[in-house]
């Protein structure tokens, strides 16, 4: 395929099923949006089923919704459970929901707010679901990062929740590593299997409300400049969806805009930092995500699981 990549070349999705997180605005709705417009059934999973239902109702297709507030492992659990009881077989999982700068607040488990929604909320989700992908042949598992993982990133494993101090933008860094971690740790993970493969991607600047809570001094900057280094939702929900149904797509590659510094511009193959592929990194903080949400992953891809009363997936 030619470099300008564009909804045009998704393939048909008939007969495919789509879960995307944040569906119901940005870069999910966009991502959600393409993929029913191309046959996929598609299911908005948000934390207002209200909006889902609104947006659902915008789209083309069939789509529905399916309540699920990432800052909740109850919640993430409900929502695993609902889905598992009406859906035989996920064909992609689109972990695109997320927050950025938040002030210094806490999930309701306790998690600092951007690591336990962007990374172990999708983290538990993941793994509560895995078992409806893993026999399906060509399923995906598309986790949405940022070139905020490059920024002031590390996986600070003596504070995770940050309690000691706190910075928006570290915060923030460390939890887009830890998706990139997770993605590649996984796919590692499923690679013998043969059938599910994990990517990710990046949307470059894309205008949405994921920056509400930036500090002002970087609202205004971004609001004066923004027809100049922003590009549309739907321009910035492109590398999600290459990653998610470009048939010459592999397990554990990131895509990202094609424009300098990976701005703007059609998706195209990405590297990221060299601290994301630091594999022993990677490990320990697979284990640690597991001691914390208490989900552990299905291991084969064998007969479909009872989801269990308890917080674990065992395989």
């Amino acid at each position: 395929m030619g470099e300008k990549w564009t909804t045009a070349n998704i393939p048909d999705q008939h007969g495919r099923v789509a879960v995307v997180t944040g569906a119901n605005t940005g870069l999910g709705y966009e991502t959600a949006k393409a993929l029913a417009e191309r046959g996929a059934s598609v299911v908005l999973a948000v934390r207002d089923a209200g909006k889902g239902e609104q947006a659902a109702a915008r789209m083309t297709g069939d789509v529905t919704v399916q309540a699920l507030d990432l800052t909740s492992l109850d919640s993430v659990r409900t929502a695993a459970a609902a889905l598992r009881s009406r859906l035989d077989r996920i064909d992609l999982l689109v972990n695109n929901a997320g927050v950025m700068y938040t002030p210094k607040q806490t999930t309701r488990d306790g998690f600092e707010m951007q690591f336990g929604t962007n990374h172990l909320g999708h983290f538990a989700l993941t793994g509560l679901l895995l078992d409806l992908m893993l026999p399906v042949p060509g399923s995906r598992v598309v986790t949405v990062s940022s070139t905020g993982h490059r920024i002031r990133a590390a996986i600070h494993f003596d504070d995770l929740q940050w309690e000691a101090s706190y910075g928006r933008a570290a915060a923030y860094g460390q939890s887009k590593l830890a998706n990139l971690m997770f993605t590649y740790e996984l796919q590692r993970r499923l690679a013998p299997h043969g059938t599910t493969v994990a990517t990710a991607a990046h949307p470059g600047m894309s205008s949405t409300e994921l920056t509400r809570n930036a500090p002002a001094a970087l609202r205004l900057p971004l609001t004066w400049f923004a027809p100049l280094i922003t590009q549309t939702p739907a321009m910035g929900a492109l590398p999600t969806l290459r990653a998610a149904t470009d048939p010459a797509a592999l397990g554990g590659q990131y895509y990202g805009p094609g424009g300098r510094n990976e701005i703007k511009g059609h998706p195209r193959l990405v590297t990221s930092s060299a601290e994301s592929y630091e594999v022993a990194v990677q490990q320990r903080l697979w284990a640690v995500s597991e001691e914390l949400t208490g989900v552990t992953f299905p291991s084969a891809p064998s007969e479909r699981s009872p989801l269990p009363h308890g917080p674990a997936v065992t395989a």
